[in-house]
């Protein structure tokens, strides 16, 4: 399932993801956009989140606590 993201990456970007955030990062951009339903986001997001990958979002969030 994540090479299917990967591959969408690459293609859109023309290079590989820096690390696995950027590639969570890409999954909610996509989702924002409508371009991936909610379901198909959570199985991204939570295979992601299950090796490690934390989003921007998350990060910027923490940083204000």
């Amino acid at each position: 399932m994540i090479n299917e993201l990967l591959d969408a990456f690459e293609m859109e970007h023309k290079f590989a993801p820096q690390t696995i955030d950027n590639l969570l990062d890409y999954c909610q951009k996509k989702y924002i956009h409508g371009e991936i339903d909610l379901k198909t986001y959570r199985k991204f997001y939570n295979c992601l989140h299950e090796k490690g990958a934390v989003s921007a979002h998350e990060l910027s969030i923490e940083s204000k606590i």
